[in-house]
């Protein structure tokens, strides 16, 4: 279900709801970039566990309204606005890759509303606003041009848009053969129609108003947090793949354990895709439903 929810300051929120409508809620955040389309249609583990899947754009992305300045910890405030709006006191949240970083500041940020966190293929803090000597060399390039030379990551990204809007087989032609910088296990996941049309969707999404915060955001991601992961004291789940490189594996095993209440998930011979493969879906949904109802007892 698509819904536009509208702030007390004026911006607009879109959202995208799976899964069972009177479940456990949880707040998805997408990665850099992306949108709040997850599915071609409902999400049947959510709705077999129990739970309220809730997926929001972020400023800029698909149907919100951008925000200029906006912080990690600004999309807190949003959350808890959106989560007033809908009548739900206390949730979980949920963040992939670039995503993870929104996640943590909920979770930092609203400790008497978030019941537990899970930090997926997760981006970690930058050192001195540089992207790890582990990353892909790729991605790397894109924070580089994104602080650097944000006109030219711009014109890539808008030649993508037009790309998906007016040659869309190509598009996923071009998808299917291309990408081999990815891992093979990340690339099994961009091969069938379905797979490469639920990217388009989600892609096109992302790029609705422009492509302005494509550049935006990882530039974003590469200054302070304004928060440690240390200070988080919810339950936080982190789920890794040791194959990863996009969001290196070795980096989140260094911030691990500065984690007061956290529980590592790390995956052999896996990537980064991991919300692509059924089995792992599932085991991230409950496990954070479980940490959520451990959250309410002691509260209760």
């Amino acid at each position: 279900m698509n819904e536009v929810i509208h702030l007390q300051n004026g911006r607009r929120i879109g959202l995208m709801e799976y899964g069972h409508p009177d479940g456990d809620p949880v707040f998805f955040f997408h990665g850099t970039p992306g949108s709040r389309i997850m599915f071609l249609e409902d999400d049947p583990i959510s709705e077999e566990l129990g739970i309220r899947l809730i997926c929001l754009d972020r400023p800029g992305f698909g149907l919100s309204d951008p925000k200029s300045d906006r912080t990690i910890l600004d999309w807190a405030k949003d959350v808890q606005e959106v989560a007033d709006h809908l009548g739900i006191s206390r949730f979980s949240v949920m963040g992939v890759s670039g995503g993870g970083a929104f996640a943590a500041g909920c979770a930092f940020q609203l400790p008497d509303r978030v019941l537990s966190a899970a930090l997926i293929s997760s981006v970690t803090p930058f050192q001195d606003g540089k992207p790890p000597k582990s990353m892909l060399k790729e991605n790397k390039l894109a924070f580089f041009l994104s602080k650097r030379f944000p006109w030219l990551l711009k014109a890539s990204y808008r030649a993508q848009k037009k790309l998906i809007e007016t040659k869309p087989e190509k598009f996923k032609a071009l998808t299917k053969k291309g990408n081999k910088h990815l891992h093979p296990w990340d690339r099994q996941f961009l091969q069938t129609d379905e797979q490469l049309e639920l990217m388009m969707l989600h892609l096109n999404e992302a790029y609705r108003q422009s492509v302005d915060e494509c550049i935006h955001e990882p530039d974003l991601l590469t200054q302070p947090w304004s928060f440690a992961l240390k200070d988080i004291h919810i339950p936080v789940d982190l789920w890794h793949g040791k194959e990863d490189t996009m969001a290196p594996f070795e980096e989140i095993q260094k911030v691990a354990p500065t984690i007061p209440n956290v529980k590592t998930h790390y995956i052999d011979h896996a990537g980064h895709f991991l919300t692509d493969v059924d089995h792992i879906w599932r085991e991230i949904l409950l496990s954070l439903k479980t940490r959520a109802e451990h959250m309410r007892e002691e509260r209760a």
